[in-house]
């Protein structure tokens, strides 16, 4: 009986010896294969314990009794412009678009030792194309308080992180060689050159308050505000990582990592074997809502057959022209792009998304019009110019009118109105193939580098010129050149940048009509594109422009309504 229970123990023992040391043997094995593997995809800066953590971390629930407010809507961030504070709401499905007059920016005091109420103003306005990523532009908070939002009644949002607009990683899109293509403010590069890109890598994780769980990649290129980072393997071969909580930043060696609200997103393929459209446009606008129906119609006419319009903070009804531009079957499409002063990345950030199915892309403001004296039309220079394989920028003069004598908007718009100009022309605006454009993407707005083997053309002026209606009558011009100094400011009349070619010549920084103003900028009298959209545009029955008819169709229908609703009253 002791012989056998001896027996029983050695087996037992032994059995425990060796499954003991088969464990810990496969759990090294497996931890190395682990560890090598990661270090292959990712490179000697990855940390395995990254691995363990690809969880985005919990949201914020709202607080208050609002019928309106769903446990699971929260504030993602807040960014502060010099003169309002831009929140973005976290809204997942089933989302809605909000209303305005459903929502109050609210401000706490940041210090409320005693017990202050919060300040409660109406939006200035709510942007957003997707009902889940809505913005809601508030008022600029006062000194010493903290920015959020309310659901009327009474639920209130707990204020997201917030961060300054000049320092910041603000956009990201996947392109399509799988690199992540980053925009960021705040490193003051050299314009038109590429910087060194050793100097920074990518950061990519859900939550950057807690840096080792975060991966860091390569930086390809970096120039202006635009980076181009490797994307990790992981994000790529696991696409439902790209959602609402990863976020990717920048960081500078030996400097820290820039603060980020940039979430990749991967723009929907439109591969196709030819391009859908051979002549597309650019532009970013800022509450130039009444002038687009003249210059969309036009250029629909020269040949233009896709517009991607770059919203900057608009608070005029452009959402509704668009909308109606759309009804009539023309291909105009709003993006929301609330970020100041960053016109070239909104330009390469457009050309990444009009690639695919663009031939050519024009990048040229809403009072700005390609004008051919020649009598031809745009498809017939883009075919004589497609003949040459190594063309891919068109490099189009710019002359600048002035008011010619005039003091209120002319009613036929700017190309019959407005027929005096400068003698010589003002810079260059370009039309390129966005296939052949730098990997790098650098561009000064009017042009942009394009790859090896390609180059440029300056087209000849009695070919083709742009006349840039920059110097309109005042009521226009003052709206224009508001907050568009080359640094920005909340008011032009601070004394910054007084001799940018963004200000007007003499006028300095004072917003007050000069007395002359109306026969400014004229020393050539140039009617050759009025006198073509009069020849070709006018309805001879009515004696109307297009863009005219839609306008006094709209007053009749303004008419109408308002006389039925006194014959309701």
């Amino acid at each position: 009986m002791k012989d056998r229970r001896k027996r029983s123990d050695v087996v037992s023992w032994s059995r425990f010896f060796w499954c003991t040391l088969f464990i810990v043997f496969t759990c090294v094995l497996f931890t190395g294969f682990t560890f090598s593997t990661f270090r292959f995809l990712f490179g000697e800066s990855f940390q395995p314990e990254l691995v363990l953590k690809w969880r985005a971390p919990p949201m914020e629930a709202i607080s208050g009794d609002s019928p309106l407010a769903a446990p699971s809507i929260s504030i993602r961030d807040i960014v502060t412009l010099p003169d309002q504070a831009l929140v973005f709401l976290n809204c997942p499905p089933p989302a809605r678009f909000f209303a305005k007059e459903e929502l109050d920016c609210v401000y706490f005091p940041a210090n409320n030792s005693s017990q202050q109420p919060p300040l409660k103003k109406p939006p200035v306005d709510l942007d957003g194309d997707d009902p889940e990523k809505q913005i809601v532009r508030c008022p600029l908070q006062p000194r010493g308080f903290t920015a959020s939002v309310a659901l009327r009644p009474n639920g209130v949002l707990p204020a997201g992180p917030s961060h300054r607009w000049d320092s910041l990683a603000y956009e990201a899109l996947i392109d399509r060689d799988n690199t992540t293509i980053l925009f960021v403010k705040g490193l003051n590069l050299r314009p038109e050159r590429v910087s060194n890109a050793s100097r920074f890598e990518c950061v990519y994780g859900w939550d950057f308050k807690r840096p080792k769980f975060l991966l860091r990649t390569e930086v390809v290129s970096i120039a202006q505000e635009i980076v181009r980072c490797k994307t990790p393997l992981s994000i790529l071969n696991s696409p439902q990582r790209l959602n609402n909580s990863l976020k990717v930043s920048l960081r500078v060696k030996g400097r820290g990592t820039l603060p980020t609200i940039a979430r990749p997103e991967q723009p929907r393929p439109d591969f196709r074997p030819e391009k859908k459209h051979e002549m597309c446009i650019c532009t970013m606008v800022r509450n130039q809502g009444r002038f687009l129906k003249e210059w969309v119609m036009y250029h629909a006419e020269m040949g233009v057959q896709r517009w991607f319009i770059y919203d900057n903070n608009s608070d005029d009804d452009i959402d509704a022209v668009i909308e109606s531009l759309s009804n009539a079957k023309y291909d105009v499409s709003r993006y929301v792009w609330p970020w100041i002063k960053t016109q070239e990345a909104g330009f390469a950030h457009c050309a990444l998304r009009a690639r695919d199915s663009c031939q050519w892309v024009g990048f040229i403001d809403v009072d700005e019009y390609f004008h051919l004296p020649s009598g031809l039309f745009l498809r017939d220079v883009l075919h004589n110019q497609s003949k040459y394989s190594n063309v891919a920028e068109l490099r189009v003069s710019c002359h600048s009118f002035g008011p010619s004598g005039l003091k209120h908007v002319p009613p036929q718009g700017v190309m019959v109105g407005y027929t005096c100009r400068l003698a010589a022309p003002e810079r260059h605006k370009s039309i390129v193939r966005p296939e052949a454009l730098n990997s790098s993407l650098i561009n000064v707005v009017h042009h942009f580098h394009v790859r090896d083997g390609y180059e440029y053309v300056n087209m000849d002026r009695g070919e083709m010129v742009i006349n840039h209606y920059k110097y309109q009558v005042w009521e226009v011009f003052k709206e224009k050149f508001y907050r568009r100094v080359a640094t920005y400011v909340a008011d032009w009349q601070n004394d910054q940048n007084v001799g940018s070619k963004d200000r007007a010549p003499g006028l300095g920084t004072r917003a007050v009509e000069p007395p002359d103003w109306s026969s400014r900028f004229c020393e050539v009298t140039d009617t050759g594109l009025r006198d073509r959209v009069l020849a070709n545009f006018t309805d001879p029955r009515t004696h109307l422009l297009p863009w005219q008819e839609g306008d006094k169709r709209s007053t009749r229908t303004r008419r109408s309504r308002r006389k039925l609703a006194w014959k309701l009253f």
